[in-house]
């Protein structure tokens, strides 16, 4: 048992977090004393505390969707004291889209539903799937637009190069000529 400083209440040692420079290894202030100072210290600062909600054991609270989960529901992280993640996966998945949109292509979901809502959720190219890959310049950064999965890959592939985007157009159209050959080994190409 230990009389707290500041409620002067005695209560049990577990009540009391560490501090190894004090005589008896613990805080002057009980745990719920010391939480009260520091809310008020960040209040005087114009800084918010999260309240502290509790949770029954084997799960966590999410502060983004505000909901008690169980730790299936969880990444595992070494690192973070409780040995799991800061987000929830669905929570976290979407913190971790909106980051990269925002930093890969400088968008935040507004101007990104917007472009999709632009082009009545379909893909530019081919007219027929859901959008949902942005593309954009590989040379200058720039976005053009959002495509769908196989349209995005095929620029990709064809390395954003109109010369040959054309070519496979007239290739698919059946318009191409055939290489003829001129000489064994030697074959000429079409005009």
């Amino acid at each position: 048992m230990k009389k707290c400083s500041a409620c002067q209440k005695v209560l049990p040692v577990s009540a009391f977090a560490r501090n190894k420079s004090r005589p008896d290894g613990l805080q002057a202030n009980c745990r719920e004393c010391a939480a009260e100072y520091y809310r008020e210290r960040q209040e005087a600062k114009g800084r918010t505390v999260r309240v502290k909600v509790p949770v029954p054991r084997g799960h966590k609270r999410c502060p983004q969707c505000e909901e008690v989960k169980s730790h299936a529901e969880w990444e595992r992280n070494q690192t973070s004291s409780d040995g799991w993640a800061s987000y929830c996966r669905p929570c976290r998945a979407e913190r971790n889209r909106v980051s990269y949109f925002q930093r890969k292509y400088g968008l935040t979901p507004a101007e990104l539903d917007a472009m999709i809502a632009e082009q009545q959720g379909i893909c530019c190219i081919c007219l027929s799937a859901p959008a949902g890959h942005v593309d954009h310049d590989h040379e200058t950064g720039r976005v053009r637009g959002v495509l769908c999965f196989s349209c995005n890959a095929a620029l990709g592939q064809f390395k954003d190069r109109p010369d040959v985007i054309r070519r496979a157009a007239t290739y698919v159209e059946g318009n191409a000529w055939k290489p003829t050959l001129v000489a064994p080994g030697v074959y000429q190409l079409p005009s």
